[in-house]
């Protein structure tokens, strides 16, 4: 009989790793295949707890982990995964208890033991994550590490409001405190340094989502020293008037939706909360910052993560003149991108300070570039280095102290030189050039790497070089080999899988990492340079060495068949699966000849894009050292 958790075809594929054809197979083959429970002739479910039994009977099913085995109750069940995951929350929470009729009863097993081992919070926490997981794109999350450093610029506050909040990862940051300094800052300090904060306030226009993050607080704070009241409203911060006795907080911290056309523009037109003025139409993001301040207690701190666009728009320079003239912002901090959806952005950091009548309080603006001063091409430093450089410009500003000009990277202009035409308070149009090195000396040591990475292309297209065989092709067909995939590779324990949206998770040398999303190819993590925490959109395979060459499964991985086979193209970009990627099965010393080719290419690759960037900043600085004289013309 069904437990009411039925699973469809697909799913049953995705629970052993195979294709749905495989799935058709079965069904065909095995007479004890479990019957349809629902569903339609076209589209089948079945029930879950019988797929499983009979899975594992045939030795298609290991034991799954307890996370992963509430992940597939969650999944199933009749009412959808959101709010299943949300009475599971409750029933973590002690606020409801599962109770036998429940459809999630055969779960609470599971889920009881998951609270046990890891702690209630800890338990939501991977639950939650495996909810985003599996539906990337209904949300839009705001990483750990941005949020840590969020919170950490707004500085210690006994109250914290999101008025966007999501799922609570701002507000989460900030419950955090200061215990330690392992949020990826590096830098000690910041809300909650004496327990944490006393209240911490939400909006979320989403019912769900705001349930969630209620959960989320709750349990994160229920083992806290002191008492911290959570309070998270189903309500549109901008079209809700809070009430009158609704207090002012000390800190706001704010990931806003972006480029919203119907924020409220023509019902809200003579709201007191444009002190600063009325935010253009196509303003939402001013409209957020003037509603963050107008929630502020005088002093307090307001943190807000934008799009670039929003310091530069030519619709909103009246509200950001006002905003500098008040001495309203205080910090333009542009952060690499990567920060936050969306990734291929470099988003800004506005830190904002409500007005408290102190005279010369904000004559100068704190304007940095964390991506800046670095040669065009050169990898970016990791993320807790430049966090701890952010934190560490923000806080001699706040206190009043000089801060050191980094040419392209960080500086303090008073207010009066950015109130132009245009207020465009990009911090890289205000910073000067960082050095490009365009002096004769300079420009000769770029000439000579420049030869040595050509020479070293040409070698490596050297017909004797292993990387590139002098030898006939195969004939069409006469290397094919017998295949497996990475989620049969990971069931035996071959590899690990790891997605940055679910695993907290270091890269170690001889990983392999792969992009699910956009452009990008599959690389292996070379020694010294492991030790960088994964972040989206990104995969990481973990292959065991004694079964598996790393540059083995990232060449194979990078075989457009093998990406166009594991790719869905549900919307304008395409995604990977990448369980569904395939690998030959090869003993390992086959699996290091092949490695050590893929090796090679992509050596050739690097020393090929690195002769493109000498090139281009040779070329560049030769331009501008005889534009400005540095280089003579002789």
């Amino acid at each position: 009989m069904s437990d009411g958790a039925e699973v469809t075809a697909a799913a049953i594929a995705r629970l052993a790793g195979v294709g749905r054809a495989a799935v058709s197979n079965w069904r065909r083959r095995y007479t004890d295949f479990p019957r349809p429970v629902g569903g339609t002739e076209a589209s089948p479910a079945f029930s879950l707890a019988d797929v499983e039994s009979w899975l594992r009977d045939h030795g298609k099913l290991a034991e799954a982990p307890l996370r992963e085995q509430v992940r597939r109750r969650l999944e199933s069940a009749p009412e959808g995964h959101g709010p299943a995951l949300v009475r599971a929350g409750e029933h973590l929470a002690g606020l409801r208890e599962l109770l036998n009729t429940d459809p999630l009863a055969e779960a609470r097993g599971a889920l009881d033991r998951m609270m046990r081992e890891t702690g209630p919070a800890a338990a939501f926490e991977q639950l939650l994550a495996d909810y985003f997981e599996a539906n990337p794109r209904q949300h839009t999350l705001t990483p750990e590490p941005t949020a840590a450093l969020m919170a950490r610029l707004a500085g210690p506050g006994e109250s914290v409001l999101d008025p966007a909040c999501g799922s609570a990862e701002l507000l989460a940051a900030a419950a955090a405190g200061a215990a330690d300094a392992s949020d990826g800052t590096g830098v000690s300090g910041g809300p909650g340094v004496s327990g944490g904060p006393a209240a911490l306030y939400g909006q979320e226009t989403d019912p769900l989502l705001a349930r969630l993050a209620a959960l989320r607080l709750t349990l994160r704070t229920a083992s806290a020293t002191g008492r911290c009241a959570v309070d998270v409203r189903t309500e549109d911060a901008l079209r809700t008037e809070p009430p009158a006795d609704a207090p002012l907080v000390a800190a706001v911290l704010c990931h806003p939706p972006y480029n919203e056309r119907n924020w409220g523009h023509d019902e809200l037109a003579y709201d007191p909360r444009w002190a600063y003025g009325l935010p253009a139409r196509t303003e939402s993001e001013l409209a957020w910052v003037q509603h963050a301040l107008a929630r502020l207690r005088p002093g307090g701190t307001a943190v807000l993560l934008l799009p670039p666009a929003v310091a530069a728009r030519r619709t909103g320079r009246r509200v950001r003149a006002a905003l500098l003239r008040k001495g309203a912002l205080r910090a333009l901090l542009a952060l690499p991108p990567g920060a936050a959806a969306p990734h291929s952005l470099p988003l800004h950091l506005w830190v904002l300070r409500k007005p408290d009548g102190a005279a010369d309080a904000a004559s100068r603006l704190l304007l940095m570039d964390a991506a800046g001063g670095r040669t065009e091409g050169a990898e970016p430093p990791p993320w807790e280095r430049t966090a701890a450089a952010v934190l560490a410009a923000w806080r001699a500003h706040d206190a009043g102290e000089s801060v050191p000009e980094q040419p392209g990277v960080c500086a303090t202009l008073p207010v009066i030189d950015l109130l132009d035409e245009e207020v465009d308070l990009s911090p890289a149009r205000h910073l000067l050039p960082s050095g490009t090195g365009t002096d004769a000396a300079a420009l000769a040591s770029v000439r000579a790497e420049l030869k040595r990475t050509l020479r070293r292309t040409l070698d490596l297209t050297a017909t004797d070089d292993p990387a590139l065989p002098d030898r006939q092709p195969a004939a069409p067909g006469s290397a094919a080999l017998p295949e497996a995939t990475v989620g049969e590779l990971a069931r035996t324990g071959a590899l690990e899988v790891h997605l940055a949206t679910a695993d907290p998770v270091t890269t170690v040398p001889g990983d392999v990492v792969i992009p699910v999303q956009g452009r990008g190819a599959a690389y292996v993590v070379a020694e010294g340079e492991g030790g960088v925490r994964l972040g989206k959109p990104l995969c990481l395979l973990r292959p065991d060495p004694a079964a598996l060459d790393a540059w083995f499964v990232a060449g194979f991985l990078r075989s457009t068949a093998n990406t166009r086979q594991a790719s869905s193209y549900a919307s304008s970009s395409s995604r990977i699966d990448v369980r569904r990627l395939r690998l030959p099965r090869l003993p390992l010393e086959r699996q290091r000849a092949y490695g050590e080719h893929f090796r090679l290419l992509a050596e050739f690759e690097a020393a090929l894009r690195r002769v493109g960037e000498l090139g281009g900043e040779f070329v560049q600085g030769m331009f501008d050292g005889l534009a400005d004289g540095t280089v003579p013309p002789a």
